[in-house]
């Protein structure tokens, strides 16, 4: 008899395991499997490695000959095509899998069709356990692939009473390094790395991946800088080698500064100006779409934040959280109007401790 906790309990696990391939397998989703029989595990595995076995594989592997007769569970709908490895599909015939459970439907028109597949085979198919959860792992795979545009992620280190910073133009250490060492992890999982002008001069930030994931491709890291100020001593242009560096100015930006920054190896887009003169952050977002970027973690400042919520393409907001006051004199992390495309319907994805300072991730619900 099956029992929908027993499957939500196995599909955690694989859901956990999944997170293994954190910055590694984007621009493919992540992915976990467990091999459970009679109540026992006796394989798991994960996705790894861009181009590597996906997780079914490496979960029916570990299990070996005990796979036959067992239960599959999956985070993804097995893929039926051949890409980079062959179907997992056959794999799972292969290895007399009785029953299949997986957590969300494949989005790809060219990999789903696995569950189909299977069926036709005789393999007792059950979908759709814990689908919110997966869909909220990959968030931006489904996002790239239904809706088309880049995802946007921002991520805001806030004290108690909504403050960036102690006061203007001043670098603050805001949270702990518990928190910090975790934005390094976030940043890993993501193709693009965005701060405004203002973030760049206050902070002079690297915006480079230090901590225990080294992501298989270092994100571009962009700054959005409508004159093109980003100074020239700047340990973004120094620390060129270690990952590319853009930015995105207004195309009627100062000519002479522009073939500067080209010179050192910077990559410039040059966009249209909106109505209030800054660059048109929607055609930049397109833009980066078009270079490749799928996926954009923001990390402020807050002028820049409020924008892009205005613009209502922010789809996830990671907000960090310190025990501490910075009072009337500290720099508002939603400064200005945001507009109500902004408000809609924003869900409590998860919560984190991290040391001292709390993490709340919440996700755009329409």
């Amino acid at each position: 008899m099956i029992d929908p906790a027993t499957d939500a309990a196995f599909m955690r696990r694989a859901l956990d395991l999944a997170w293994r391939g954190w910055g590694r397998v984007h621009p493919n989703p992540l992915v976990g499997a467990v091999v459970v029989r009679d109540g026992e595990v006796v394989g798991e595995g994960y996705h790894a490695e861009y181009g590597g076995p996906h997780a079914e594989v490496a979960a029916l592997a570990a299990a070996g000959e005990r796979a036959r007769g067992a239960t599959l569970y999956v985070t993804l709908e097995p893929c039926a095509h051949q890409g980079k490895t062959p179907p997992c599909t056959l794999a799972i015939e292969a290895a007399g899998i009785r029953r299949v459970v997986y957590g969300a439907e494949d989005p790809n028109p060219e990999a789903r069709g696995g569950a189909e597949r299977l069926r036709s085979q005789g393999v007792e198919v059950t979908g759709g356990v814990e689908r919110e959860a997966v869909r909220a792992q990959n968030a931006a795979f489904f996002h790239a692939i239904e809706r088309g545009d880049a995802y946007v992620a921002l991520k805001l280190a806030l004290s108690l009473d909504a403050r960036l910073a102690d006061a203007p133009g001043r670098s603050t250490v805001v949270t702990g390094p518990a928190a910090r060492a975790e934005v390094h992890r976030l940043r890993a999982g993501y193709d693009a790395i965005l701060v405004g002008i203002g973030t760049a001069l206050a902070d002079d930030p690297l915006l480079t991946v230090r901590g225990e994931i080294e992501p298989r491709v270092p994100p571009v890291r962009v700054v959005v800088d409508t004159e093109a100020r980003l100074p020239l001593g700047s340990r973004l242009l120094a620390t060129l080698h270690e990952a590319p560096v853009r930015v995105i100015c207004a195309e009627d930006a100062p000519a002479e500064r522009i073939r500067e920054l080209e010179r050192r190896g910077v990559d410039i887009l040059a966009v249209r100006r909106s109505v209030t003169g800054g660059v048109d952050l929607a055609e930049a977002l397109d833009r980066l779409r078009s270079t490749g970027v799928r996926s954009v973690f923001c990390e402020g400042g807050g002028r820049l934040g409020s924008a892009l919520l205005s613009l209502g393409r922010v789809r996830r907001l990671y907000l960090f959280y310190a025990p501490r006051l910075f009072g009337a004199g500290g720099v508002e992390a939603f400064p200005g109007r945001i507009e109500p495309v902004a408000f809609g319907d924003w869900g409590l994805t998860s919560t984190a401790a991290f040391g001292d300072d709390a993490l709340l991730v919440l996700d755009r619900r329409d």
